[in-house]
């Protein structure tokens, strides 16, 4: 299992598009990904999900990959969140 903290830079926060094209990314792992914020928690893979957080601008989120390509999976998305949130 991997973890890790971001801290979201956008000042929209996690909003549709970027929400959606992190989805996609996420789907390409078999590992489940979940994100978590304050006491809530989505599966990255499900846009409603992400979407529900309600992940703001300046909000710290932590981001849990386990499975078998975990290694990759964590490394994409912390990749895709310093890129585009």
């Amino acid at each position: 299992m991997k973890q890790f903290s971001y801290t979201i830079t956008d000042p929209q926060g996690i909003h549709a598009r970027p929400a959606g094209i992190l989805v996609k990314e996420a789907a390409k792992y078999q590992s489940s990904i979940t994100i978590e914020k304050d006491d809530k928690s989505g599966d990255a893979k499900r846009i409603f999900a992400v979407m529900g957080l309600g992940v703001k601008c300046g909000n710290t989120i932590n981001v849990t990959v386990d499975g078998s390509d975990e290694d990759e999976a964590a490394r994409a998305v912390e990749e895709f969140l310093k890129t585009n949130l």
